[in-house]
């Protein structure tokens, strides 16, 4: 089963309307909260006049910040409480202000407009370099200013070693780059739904790591956490976004509570765009040693993170993880690195799809582009003179605790080099630019390296998680077939089919004859979630664990029946048989019937065929690869499109390729949406300027290229299945693979960088600007 391209379990109730989201739960007298958001993006609140929405038919309340000031605060940084509304300032445009809660959603919208909140204007700071100013205003006032962390990654001694690196290399170079804000956008906005009864709440979220939703709500009512069910049912994507800790998650539980009907929360598109956090928004100061090969010898990185209006636990420190990827898939000696998270009058940021990792690998690609453009080289070239060899793996980077492991980085590169017809590629953009009526011609390169099995447990503390863990049990029934328990909670990846073919795989049971069931904390062991492209190194290993040692009962049982040792027997299709005796065999589904039966079982044999396992990853696993991107550029408008896109991906071994391309797939069509179409925008005093899809450029399908994917598949010695990961990669790869393409198109002009999104008119200025 495992490495057939199957067809998904989850698709036919998806496709047919069938599957059930949190709008589509109700439950017997639903209340509806909606959120009165701050229009001023700095400002103290002077007054907040709640009598004419709570004087609406239908209206139950209207509630403010000191009306939950009994509850303890959100998770957060230490030192730095949020609360779950403002209270006596906003810090952005969009930050809830008054939450009111109604018979039906129309009435509560209506209500949360006829609040009136009266403000007295502060200073907006929407910029990094005006949070930073010298005259700028503490935005956030458990900092004394806007620096919320400042970090130095590497020593001292480290930091000194490359400043000497840098000054003793041949050639050297100074960058500045931008990633720039995004938002995840997920088709699926962000929804709660809370019923709080005598025995509890249950709170069905759209949420990627249910358990540790439960903890958290528990924790902030003092409940042990048995008596708090928390439902992630099916989720329309999350992309990281649904990682953060928004304050619907706990403020429907204590309205449910008090008010004691069930309370949903379902976002309007509009207010995602604004009240969810985005991700990204990452200036970085580069400057790099080099020799006359193009091989670095120093690199030095200052990261500079606008982390918006309220500090996200996970935001705040997120450029720890681009710090330790610098390196990507090459062999730098020495990297200094340090980042500086700011506060502004934005909304927040915290995780989105790679979380530090894609910002990572578009700064090390880039800088190889330029080096080989400052050497007048090829980029493939320099590519090849700087990458780490198989040799070499497991590998140990510059940074103590991130070693790679297994993987051919040249192969990788030499198969995108084929496919593409890079020379013939090269040919074909010399004859474009001697014809001055032909769209110019670039090819863009990325050769990355990712984290993903998100991770052993003293890296997954530090995220406030209770451990790097994945659990599942599998309990085969008495006729033969199968369910499955998983911590993790997809939205999208898959897991009822990969994780069905991996359990199949280990009993010797058909793929129709497993379950998988995940998301429901009242049903699931302890888990730990879905993120980092942990579903297959870490979930996938701890089911095949499990699986094992329930295979291993099952022998037992066999054994038994057919009067022989264990070591005897033979796995048949259906069942067991003894080696070298063909009529001596015992299916399956009898053998399971037989371990329900106690009195013809050998004795203190325990009944059923069931084990739970916890698998603990002993270290990240690396997903790498290699993608190229073909563009065109009109000459006359800037006019950007992609002729070809070759991925070739390295996630060691493939469960489901029809899965691992779709994995590819979404992952790209981010990636070069990142590069092309999307940036989340601020005016000067702070308002949104892409609050809704008419204004924040998603692409759709005719927007996209077709994707030519291809698969090598290197096991990594890090985790039973060989599994590193797919989620994130496409999203990692593509942004540097577009730019690079485009800038190459320009090259001849003297371009060396176009800032992302490469719309026509940025591309059309560069261009015009530059001849």
């Amino acid at each position: 089963m495992v490495g057939s391209a199957l067809p998904r379990k989850e698709d036919a109730a998806l496709l047919t309307g069938r599957g059930t989201f949190v709008d589509d739960i109700h439950r017997p007298g639903l209340l509806h909260m909606v959120y009165v958001h701050s229009s001023e993006a700095h400002a103290l609140i002077t007054g907040i006049d709640t009598e004419a929405a709570r004087a609406l038919p239908g209206v139950l309340g209207v509630w403010t910040a000191g009306d939950f000031a009994g509850l303890p605060p959100r998770p957060s940084v230490p030192g730095l409480e949020r609360g779950y509304l403002a209270g006596d300032k906003v810090h952005y445009v969009g930050e809830p202000v008054a939450v009111v809660v109604a018979a039906d959603r129309y009435t509560a919208a209506d209500a949360a407009r006829a609040v009136r909140v009266e403000y007295e204007p502060l200073p907006v700071m929407a910029t990094v370099a005006d949070a930073l100013a010298p005259d700028a205003v503490p935005i956030y006032p458990p900092l004394p200013g806007n620096l919320a962390l400042e970090q130095q990654v590497t020593p001292d001694e480290v930091t000194d070693d490359v400043a000497a690196g840098l000054a003793a290399a041949p050639h050297r170079l100074r960058a500045r780059l931008v990633n720039q804000r995004c938002a995840g956008a997920p088709m699926e906005p962000y929804g709660v739904l809370a019923d709080w009864t005598g025995a509890g709440p249950t709170v069905w979220a759209t949420v990627q790591a249910p358990h540790r939703v439960r903890a958290e709500i528990a924790e902030r009512f003092g409940l042990a956490r048995h008596l708090v069910r928390v439902v992630a049912p099916d989720v329309g994507g999350a992309f990281g976004v649904k990682s953060s800790f928004m304050p619907e998650l706990f403020l429907a539980p204590e309205l449910s509570r008090r008010l004691c009907r069930p309370v949903k929360f379902v976002e309007t598109r509009s207010e995602h765009m604004v009240h969810t956090y985005h991700g990204r928004d990452q200036q970085q100061d580069i400057e790099v040693g080099f020799d006359g090969e193009g091989r670095i010898l120093a690199l030095d990185v200052t990261l500079t993170v606008n982390i918006g209006g309220v500090p996200d636990p996970v935001g705040i420190g997120l450029a720890t993880l681009t710090s330790y990827m610098l390196g990507g898939c090459y062999k730098i000696p020495k990297i200094a690195a340090r980042y500086r998270s700011v506060v502004t009058n934005t909304t927040p940021t915290a995780s989105y799809r790679g979380a530090g990792r894609p910002e990572a690998s578009f700064l090390i690609e880039r800088v190889i582009d330029l080096v080989a453009r400052e050497l007048g080289r090829d980029p493939a070239d320099v590519r090849k003179a700087n990458l780490i060899q198989p040799g070499e793996m497991p590998y140990q980077t510059p940074f103590e605790g991130i070693v790679y492991d297994e993987a051919d980085y040249p192969a990788a590169l030499d198969l995108l080099l084929d496919e593409l017809d890079y020379a013939g590629l090269r040919e074909e953009q010399a004859r474009r630019l001697a014809d001055p009526r032909a769209p110019l011609l670039g090819v863009g390169l990325s050769t990355f390296v990712e984290m993903g099995g998100f991770g052993p447990t003293p890296l997954f503390e530090q995220f406030g998680y209770l451990g790097g863990w994945e659990s599942a049990n599998v309990r085969m029934q008495p006729d033969g077939s199968v369910i499955v328990l998983v911590g993790t909670a997809p939205h999208g990846q898959g897991h009822q089919t990969a994780l069905s073919q991996i359990a199949a795989d280990q009993l010797g049971v058909p793929f129709e004859a497993v379950s998988v069931l995940y998301g429901d904390t009242a049903v699931v062991q302890e888990g730990t979630g879905t993120m980092g492209s942990r579903g297959m190194p870490v979930a996938g290993n701890a089911v095949r664990q499990a699986a094992v040692e329930v295979a291993d009962q099952a022998r037992r049982v066999a054994a038994h029946m057919l009067e022989v040792d264990a070591d005897d027997l033979v796995r048949t299709g259906d069942g067991y048989q003894v080696k070298g005796m063909p009529d001596a065999t015992v299916p399956l589904a009898e053998v399971a019937e037989r371990a329900f039966k106690p009195h013809l079982l050998p004795e203190g044999t325990a009944l059923g065929l069931e084990n739970t396992s916890y698998f603990e990853p002993k270290n990240l696993s690396y997903p790498s690869g290699a993608h190229g991107c073909v563009v065109e550029i009109d000459r006359d408008t800037g006019q950007v499109r992609i002729l070809r896109y070759v991925c070739v991906d390295d996630c060691g071994t493939v469960i489901n390729p029809m899965m691992a391309r779709g994995q590819v797939h979404g992952g790209v069509a981010q990636g070069i949406a990142q590069a092309l179409y999307e940036k989340v925008a601020f005016d000067a005093d702070g308002r949104p300027l892409t609050a809704s899809l008419e204004d924040y450029m998603v692409p759709g399908a005719l927007d996209l290229p077709p994707y030519e994917t291809h698969h090598i598949e290197t096991r990594s010695s890090f985790n039973p299945l060989g599994a590193k990961g797919l989620g994130e990669a496409g999203a990692t790869a593509a942004p540097q693979a577009v730019v690079n393409a485009v800038v190459d198109a320009l090259a001849h002009l003297g371009v060396r960088d176009v800032e992302m999104p490469c719309t026509p008119e940025r591309v059309w200025k560069v261009m015009h600007d530059a001849s």
